[in-house]
């Protein structure tokens, strides 16, 4: 046999065999396990069940970064929020929006397939807090996401047939679903949206074959239950606690970490005590929803300070055993949990601007409350409007942070607005209306004009490292890299790349649309790729009054980037 011949079959034999390993890649838990060690698939929400949105690529480093340019752009056909984290599985990029999941190749960018997200019509009239949809997951080839009219949808990996569709709540009771599904321990966990209507949390736990609800969980403690007495009577019936970001999960411990949301009406005096379970971490098994613990950020919440950021999972030697659970706090501290009991670590302050407490109690994990909030708690009436520090939008919003492993650093964006409030009495009105407790009287900029910043923060030493002060805060999440970039976007459309060691930006590109999504890194044939979403029509932008905004176009867009060949 000629020598061409036998090399031409060995091409052939590894092609074959490359292609058997490709489908059935992504096939297992342990695949999704190892995800942040595989860069050539993002087979999880957040790069890795620990949401560090980190890679280990470095082809991509501050030197080169400069040289960065398109590689394809795929318009996504609507002028939505494009909030969403892109996976990569065996080749093939998969992107949820609200109206449409659809299959890519990630290379060129051509669309594969597509198929609607089968809606009602009178949809928007019941939505809260925004069209969107944040991301998917993926096993054994089937799709998951959720719906904004409260379904849960597994679709085929192959051509986005459906398997089987679940309803989990009434969307006309003011329910909606806008996150990514977790897989944990071989059960599909959702949560829900809808605590500004006064709708009540939960999580569910579902069959990932059948869809059969396996187990549902309260996130209010309601009468008979542990905590019941932290709720005037009947109140967490209506409580609010919702669970509308992406949870965590650690298998060693087999516990999933999901962080809830704000109480309904915000008027903590109108629902009493601290209202177990809202704006708290839970820690729970997957296979059953039993909470095996829980730490409260902000005990009875008056100012929407959710609990429901990202809960990231590093491991800090020397900081209880070890394992830490990390959260950035709307309420304006980032919080270092031992994720293996909910000890509390670190609390500290990194919102520029607080006046609602003056620290945090470590002996206790509560917040030392200033007179302000000591009589907001007090009174469901007041006679002044008050100005908060953060406001609603928090020192922090639900844009997801970025943990860089190997410098023990948090990148993360951050918001600088005040507000102004009137606590008022109101009972729950019917309808799709919002329940608050209180009148909105405005946002405060601060002195300076800057909105907001991009930080990174040094969980162990618990200080800011370094921090770029931004006129109006990005929405976006962030994405570092073991070479020492760190992306992240803006809402005025740029796609911004930073120097890890000092903030310092290195290269941007605009996008034509205000940037939202969640950027993720992988590679192809020994090249790097960064992928983003863009398109922003957020809440912030409507409500906040922000100039820089006021001429930014919508339409919502996929954008890759690379070095040049």
């Amino acid at each position: 046999m000629p020598a061409f011949d036998l090399h031409a079959r060995r091409r052939v034999f590894a092609a074959v065999l490359a292609l058997a390993a490709g489908a059935a890649g992504a096939q297992s838990l342990a695949d999704l396990q190892r995800d942040a060690a595989t860069p050539g698939d993002v087979t999880t929400y957040g790069m890795g069940w620990g949401q560090q949105r980190h890679t280990t690529l470095q082809q991509i480093t501050p030197g080169n970064v400069g040289k960065l340019a398109p590689a394809w752009n795929l318009s996504l056909d609507n002028s939505a929020n494009a909030s969403s984290q892109p996976l990569l599985v065996n080749g093939v990029m998969y992107v949820a929006t609200h109206s449409h999941t659809l299959a890519v190749d990630p290379v060129s960018g051509r669309q594969l397939w597509k198929v609607p997200v089968d809606l009602p019509a009178d949809i928007n009239g019941y939505l809260c807090c925004g069209i969107q949809s944040r991301g998917l997951a993926v096993l054994d080839g089937v799709l998951y996401r959720t719906t904004l009219d409260a379904h849960v949808v597994a679709l085929s990996l192959k051509d986005g047939k459906q398997v089987w569709k679940q309803k989990a709540a009434d969307y006309k009771q003011g329910y909606s679903m806008t996150h990514a599904p977790l897989i944990a321990g071989g059960v599909l966990i959702t949560g829900i949206s809808g605590g500004e209507y006064g709708a009540r949390g939960f999580l569910n736990g579902w069959d990932l074959k059948t869809g059969e609800k396996k187990w549902h969980r309260w996130t209010t403690a309601g009468a008979g239950e542990k905590g019941a007495e932290t709720w005037n009577p009947g109140m967490a019936d209506t409580g609010g606690a919702p669970t509308w970001l992406t949870g965590t999960y650690d298998p060693d411990l087999n516990l999933v970490y999901w962080g809830t949301g704000n109480g309904a009406p915000w008027n903590a005096a109108l629902r009493g005590g601290d209202s177990l379970y809202i704006s708290s971490v839970l820690a729970l098994r997957p296979a059953t929803g039993e909470v095996v613990w829980h730490f409260q950020f902000s005990p009875g919440d008056p100012y929407d300070y959710d609990g429901t950021n990202e809960l990231v999972l590093a491991d800090l030697p020397g900081s209880g055993s070890g394992k830490v659970l990390m959260q950035a706090n709307r309420n304006g501290f980032f919080y270092v949990i031992d994720r293996s009991n909910g000890k509390l670590l670190s609390a500290k302050q990194f919102a520029r601007k607080v006046n609602w407490a003056t620290g945090i109690d470590m002996a206790t994990g509560r917040p030392i409350d200033t007179p302000m909030t000591a009589q907001v708690r007090k009174s469901a009436v007041g006679t002044e409007v008050i100005e908060v520090w953060p406001s609603a939008y928090g020192g922090k919003n639900w844009m997801p942070m970025s943990f860089d492993p190997g410098r023990k650093l948090a990148f993360f964006n951050t918001v600088n607005l005040g507000m102004k409030v009137k606590y008022v009495e109101q009972k729950r009105p019917g309808g799709p209306n919002w329940w608050l407790g209180l009148e909105l009287a405005g946002f405060v900029a601060p002195e300076d004009g800057q909105r907001g910043s991009l930080v990174a923060w040094d969980p162990v030493a618990a200080k800011k490292v370094w921090e770029v002060p931004l006129k109006s805060p990005n929405w976006a999440g962030v994405l570092s890299t073991a070479s020492g970039v760190v992306f992240t976007g803006t809402q005025t459309g740029r796609f911004v790349a930073h120097d890890a060691s000092s903030g310092k930006e290195l290269w941007s590109f605009q996008t034509g649309s205000g940037i939202t999504g969640l950027p993720i890194a992988w590679e192809k044939d020994g090249r790097q790729y960064v992928t983003i979403m863009s398109g922003a029509a957020t809440v912030y932008g409507a409500l906040s009054g922000d100039p820089e905004l006021a001429n930014v176009p919508a339409g919502s867009s996929l954008w890759t980037f690379a070095l040049p060949k």
